[in-house]
């Protein structure tokens, strides 16, 4: 996918939502020769800064990356290459990075020297898989010094309410998802629905990705094994509610700020137009696995 950058790979579990996580159950699957739990560099580390032929950026003005997917920006062992990171987050001001942590303890430790209250270009957000991690993990988000903050509950293996932290102003997205793969537990549509009436009410844009492997509604449990078919479900749930726009402030290079006109407008196929991520996503990269 063009919209990830994973620097490191490699990760250890945290909390409860690190029970099954998808990236060891895909680094065994793919026959990954060095151990999910040992965190290791990627030939990747500097996509954000690749060019195509023609000297121009592969990842385009607006575009927004998806930084550690199959690690945590945090994670300690990977220390000593994040400042590397964090200069790459720093030269493509024209681009906005979406930040997710079960560490939130350790952010303000380790943030650039000249972070004061934030680059305009971080989407910064925390795991609250359950009520336990979110009362953990929240407070601690609505304490730290980033522009943009956002909730993932995901893996959703529990009910969670949220209203007295969206009530701070803090917030402005909250995205939910299922879990996958193997032993994924159930996640309910009650506490989907709870959280997308308490972000609608206070206008706060609201993703619902995916089912997860299996499914409650009304009652009746559904194992639902397809990724695209899980998304597609929760794309027709109607849950999807766009609030208030996230206004990322992104510049060139000699530091212009950039207008609506500059701005990488996303392409969606058709696959794309019943996808639960589509509110939240750069668009399609035209990868031809479709057709």
């Amino acid at each position: 996918m063009h919209d990830i950058w994973n620097p490191w790979h490699g990760c250890t579990k945290k909390s409860e939502g690190c029970k099954h996580c998808y990236m060891f159950y895909l680094d065994k699957v793919h026959n990954n020769k060095i151990e999910s739990n040992v965190v290791y560099r990627t030939n990747n580390f500097n996509y954000p800064l690749q060019k195509d032929r023609s000297g121009e950026y592969k990842v385009k003005s607006g575009e927004q990356l998806r930084i550690c997917m199959t690690s945590d920006f945090f994670v300690e062992e990977a220390d000593e290459w994040r400042n590397e990171a964090w200069d790459i987050i720093r030269k493509r001001k024209d681009i906005s990075f979406f930040i997710l942590t079960k560490r939130p303890e350790r952010v303000r430790e380790h943030l650039p020297s000249d972070w004061e209250d934030g680059y305009e270009n971080v989407l910064f957000n925390v795991t609250c898989e359950n009520q336990i991690r979110a009362d953990e993990r929240i407070p601690i988000l609505l304490d730290l010094p980033f522009k943009h903050k956002g909730i993932m509950c995901a893996p959703f293996i529990g009910r969670v309410s949220i209203d007295k932290y969206l009530d701070s102003g803090q917030i402005e997205q909250v995205i939910v998802g299922g879990e996958n793969y193997d032993g994924a537990r159930p996640c309910s549509f009650d506490w989907v629905k709870e959280l997308h009436d308490s972000c609608v009410k206070r206008n706060i844009t609201f993703c619902f990705m995916e089912t997860g492997s299996v499914f409650i509604k009304d009652g009746k449990e559904y194992k639902i094994p397809s990724k695209d078919m899980q998304s597609k479900m929760a794309f027709k749930s109607g849950m999807n509610y766009k609030g208030k726009d996230i206004i990322f402030r992104l510049y060139d290079d000699f530091f212009n700020e950039l207008n609506k006109e500059d701005i990488y407008m996303p392409y969606f196929g058709e696959k794309c137009m019943e996808c639960g991520s589509k509110i939240i996503c750069n668009g399609c990269s035209k990868c031809g696995k479709c057709k």
